[in-house]
């Protein structure tokens, strides 16, 4: 049986309205103590909202950009003045009825285009790193607990390898030397390579402390085999902190993504991500600032939306909370 704590915000109902008591609120799923938790704090729902309209701008990109009427490879040399250094025509980077968010200066590059498939490339590296950390994570987590000894051992020590390692410059020259590769994919495998091992401390810990626990002890004894009670005892138990984990890895994903974009190192064009886009506006931050500000605008959103909401889930699933 799964054991949570009450989530924060508005006491849990029982079917009449009233406060659920212990029963009802152990046998609670930690997805339905995240949505309730979710639903009962404002900031919490509008940090939902946004990022659900990110991963539909995201999903929609093709869609968003065609109706937008430029794709993001797309030059429009009209649309910027060439005797002033190639800046864009017009006021606010020239933001108009042919370009919604203006354009780049010099090539002319819809911005909006640019905008919404930057955030497609950002947001599917971020999910996809985060699926592998989490998977891997879990698994080795899991394993080191339940198992034990020379597992446990083995695992802990590679936990410590791969934090102590400094992942950002590893990071920095495998993106450099890789050259004739997809970034894409090349991004998500060194950026989940070293993100598993906070995750399985965590899960580590969790299976240390159910492990041990009747149901576990009874599904022992009545001969279930340790893949059986790992993902039915365990497993589930063990489910809430691991989805408040998660969302607190999707900001730090799209952070080190964009991150390494900036750098030069990320993926290069005529891919766009809001790092690297981030990085061609800096030399026009002071005679075209809206090339600077409005890919910053949806980075500082989507960072923030991410992070509000995994501090809302940590503090509705986390079954150590102090909660009244």
């Amino acid at each position: 049986m799964t054991v949570l704590r009450k989530a924060s915000g508005r006491p849990p109902t029982g079917r009449a309205g009233a406060p659920a008591g212990p029963e009802e609120e152990a046998g609670r799923s930690p997805w339905h103590l995240a949505w309730h938790a979710v639903r009962g704090d404002r900031g919490a729902c509008a940090a939902l909202l946004v990022v659900a309209l990110l991963v539909v701008m995201a999903a929609a990109a093709p869609l968003l950009s065609a109706l937008g009427g430029w794709s993001p490879t797309e030059f429009d040399k009209t649309a910027v003045d060439p005797y002033l250094g190639g800046l864009p025509k017009g006021p606010l980077g020239g933001i108009g009825a042919d370009h919604w968010l203006g354009v780049e200066p010099v090539t002319g590059r819809d911005l909006f285009a640019r905008v919404v498939h930057g955030g497609q490339v950002s947001l599917v590296i971020s999910f996809a790193a985060t699926a592998i950390v989490v998977v891997v994570g879990t698994a080795a987590g899991i394993a080191a607990g339940y198992f034990g000894g020379r597992v446990d051992t083995v695992l802990s020590r590679l936990m410590d390898l791969t934090m102590s390692f400094p992942s950002l410059i590893f990071m920095i020259a495998m993106m450099s030397v890789a050259q004739d590769v997809n970034r894409v994919l090349l991004m998500t495998g060194v950026i989940g390579i070293f993100g598993w091992p906070g995750i399985a401390r965590v899960v580590r810990g969790e299976t240390l402390s159910v492990k041990h626990r009747e149901y576990v002890d009874a599904a022992r004894a009545g001969g279930f085999g340790a893949w059986r009670i790992v993902t039915r005892e365990i497993l589930p138990n063990v489910s809430g902190p691991v989805i408040a984990y998660t969302t607190l890895l999707i900001p730090g994903m799209i952070s080190t993504e964009a991150a390494l974009s900036f750098l030069g190192v990320g993926v290069q064009p005529p891919t766009s991500s809001w790092g690297q886009m981030i990085s061609e506006a800096v030399s026009f931050y002071e005679t075209d600032p809206m090339y600077f500000v409005i890919p910053s605008a949806f980075l500082f959103l989507a960072v923030l939306a991410f992070t509000v909401l995994a501090d809302t889930l940590r503090e509705a699933l986390d079954p150590r909370g102090d909660r009244a």
